[in-house]
């Protein structure tokens, strides 16, 4: 019964119905109209902002810190297996759909992470916390929308992406080296239960110090692999257009199986619109002191997450000769092409990679579910006891469940969460745009760029007179 309702609700949201296909798309190109094509307009300064990004204060973490936490739950599973999986059953063309989300996504990852970061409040400890259940209970006032987004975000983040994380380390694991599934799954939970009893600043801190290595290191080695196999890419790149569009001989079904898998994995592995990033967004210290800012690093976490490391990827699988297949593929698909390319070495390191990627989610993906523990005044040891045995419990369930059945939960999980948070996103249209012109204003002519209450008109209030 379990199976049949998860899927009876993916058909609606990811299938017949396209429902969050729809809105995806609508969402990125609202907000892409209404703030002027940010994240084209302003591409460059989104990156001078990682400038003096990295200081942190007893309240929140760093805005450095906080890209590098969003990028930890962000780059995992939907860089490395799920991309196989767009390619398996979408085709080449899957990517450029991918890409489609992700830069669409840019604009809607800016307006969810402002308001994130306009509405955050300070939990029993003065740190920061805030998210899509924070900004929905103070700037629309229902509260009842809240609730059920952090329940829909704790069964999410807080049990089901680890375990998919968890099965995705497994596999790769056992393909490369036959280790026993159950054996990793304890390692797994051993190690998130050493970095995540520290809370956010010790999620943090791991999160700053692994994310730039591992995202630099891979993206070389693609680039060398894409060097050497350089006489390929204009067949491949062109490949990829035609197959997007449906030009090839497979005709219609092609392009829907392209369309449908490019922006289903494009957006799992991005989370723009899902209402992730925003927790990570709110728990930093701004710099400049103003929430748009973090609407600009996060925005960045979109291009670097989709647009550099999913495009690693797929180039990786499809200059192996990577395609669409029968069946669902997974991380062995990638394992496979790096082969091809690095012979016996190749499914060494993406064991390897995917062992990292996935882990850093696993451990980010607890501290967007420790978040919402404030939302229900469980903020407390008790409340984190409970959510800690569930979510570590889950790893070791994932680490040995089926492939299909733990990506369909995981797609139901982040449907639910995304269609609740762009309903919240674009009913605060006015607050987004609004603040965001105060930034812009304040950019264009030299003020002091720092926000405070009162310069322009918002949704709501935020709690606690951070902004005061």
């Amino acid at each position: 019964m379990i199976n049949e309702f998860v899927s009876l609700v993916n058909n609606i949201l990811w299938g017949d119905g396209q429902v969050l296909i729809i809105m995806l798309l609508a969402c990125g190109i609202w907000f892409t109209v209404k703030l002027g094509g940010v994240q084209l307009r302003h591409f460059g300064h989104m990156f001078s902002l990682l400038k003096g990004s990295n200081t942190s204060t007893k309240d929140g973490i760093s805005s450095f810190q906080a890209l590098c936490t969003s990028l930890s739950a962000r780059v995992g599973t939907g860089n490395l297996a799920g991309v196989a999986v767009a390619i398996s059953l979408g085709g080449a063309g899957a990517i450029f759909w991918m890409w489609m989300i992700a830069l669409l996504g840019m604009a809607t990852g800016f307006a969810e992470s402002v308001l994130g970061q306009l509405y955050k409040v300070r939990d029993e400890n003065g740190e920061f916390r805030g998210g899509p259940a924070y900004y929905i209970k103070q700037g629309l006032n229902k509260t009842w929308l809240a609730v059920a987004f952090s329940l829909c975000l704790f069964f999410g983040y807080g049990f089901v992406f680890s375990a998919v994380q968890a099965n995705t380390i497994t596999d790769a694991l056992n393909n490369a080296y036959s280790f026993p599934t159950e054996y990793v799954g304890l390692a797994i939970i051993a190690l998130a239960a050493l970095i995540v009893v520290g809370g956010l600043k010790s999620i943090a801190r791991f999160a700053e110090f692994v994310v730039p290595f591992m995202g630099i290191g891979y993206v070389l080695v693609a680039l060398a692999i894409t060097f050497i196999n350089i006489s390929e890419l204009p067949a491949m790149l062109l490949d990829i257009v035609k197959s997007a569009f449906g030009l090839q001989e497979a005709g219609a079904g092609a392009l829907g199986a392209a369309i449908k898998n490019g922006i289903q994995r494009g957006l799992y592995s991005n989370e723009a619109g899902s209402g992730s990033v925003p927790h990570a967004a709110a728990s930093a210290v701004p710099n400049p002191n103003h929430p748009v800012s973090q609407g600009y690093i996060q925005m960045l976490g979109v291009f670097l997450d989709t647009l550099v490391l999913c495009t690693s990827t797929a180039f990786i699988i499809l200059l192996a000769g990577g395609s669409s297949s029968d069946q669902m593929e997974g991380i062995r698909l990638t394992q496979d092409a790096m082969s091809s390319h690095l012979g016996e070495g190749g499914t060494d390191f993406v064991a390897a990679a995917i062992s990292l990627f996935a882990f850093t989610s696993v451990v980010a993906n607890y501290a967007y579910g420790e978040s919402n523990l404030h939302m229900f005044k469980l903020d407390n040891k008790i409340g984190r006891a409970v959510y800690t045995i569930g979510y570590l419990g889950m790893i070791y369930w994932g680490a040995q469940a089926a492939l299909p059945q733990v990506w369909a939960m995981a797609d139901m999980a982040l449907g639910l969460m995304t269609v609740i948070n762009i309903i919240a996103i674009v009913w605060m249209t006015p607050t987004i745009v609004s603040i965001s012109k105060d930034y812009f204003k304040k950019k264009d002519s030299g003020a002091n760029m720092e926000y405070k209450a009162g310069d322009c008109e918002i949704q709501g209030k935020s709690e606690d007179g951070i902004w005061d």
